[in-house]
């Protein structure tokens, strides 16, 4: 009798252990997610940041280009406040994140309409404050791509750990903490070049 009760303790604190360590582990992996979409907010931030004196700079040589500002102005608006709606609304809920995506995606098809501009003003082109905002802009667009690789990377990381046995077992009875990240992914056509026309 000692012994099989023995048993059942050793069998039922192994299982404890085995849920809060697969627990803490969701956990980390949870944290390491919200600090990589922190990094992701923060370029986009960053280029959000840039967009208005670029804008000025070419408004200063282009005056009659009036369309192309107002779509940049209008991208901008629209993933801040997509953006507003906050990380849990983000990261939660798939069709937010793909909605914030696209967004994200528009403003970047019209900066590069806006810098397409550009190349129709020769005298832009040539001001040191243009140059040094497209030079910017661009870093900021190949910091955006890293930080969108690493939020995937963390993001497979704990959709791996979330869909393992005996993991999968109790992740869901956590509530919406522990469901699945979304990836970022290439918006549609992203494969073909884009066709500016004016």
């Amino acid at each position: 009798m000692k012994k099989t009760a023995l048993v059942g303790i050793g069998v039922a604190v192994l299982l404890i252990l085995g849920i809060a360590s697969s627990y803490n582990g969701l956990v980390s992996l949870d944290q390491a997610v919200r600090s990589q979409w922190g990094q992701v907010e923060n370029v986009y931030q960053r280029r959000s940041d840039l967009i208005p004196n670029l804008v000025e700079t070419v408004k200063g040589a282009a005056a009659f280009e009036k369309e192309t500002y107002t779509q940049v102005a209008e991208a901008r608006t629209k993933t801040m406040q997509l953006s507003s709606q906050g990380l849990e609304k983000l990261l939660a809920d798939p069709q937010a994140f793909q909605k914030f995506q696209q967004a994200q995606g528009e403003l970047s098809q019209a900066l590069t309409r806006l810098l397409a501009v550009s190349d129709r003003y020769p005298d832009l082109k040539a001001t040191a404050n243009f140059r040094d905002l497209q030079v910017q802009l661009e870093g900021t667009e190949n910091r955006i791509a890293v930080e969108r690789m690493r939020f995937n990377e963390v993001a497979q990381a704990f959709n791996t750990k979330r869909s393992r046995f005996p993991t999968v077992l109790f992740a869901s009875l956590f509530g919406s903490r522990f469901h699945e990240k979304p990836y970022f992914q290439s918006q549609a056509g992203a494969d073909v070049a884009p066709k500016v026309k004016f």
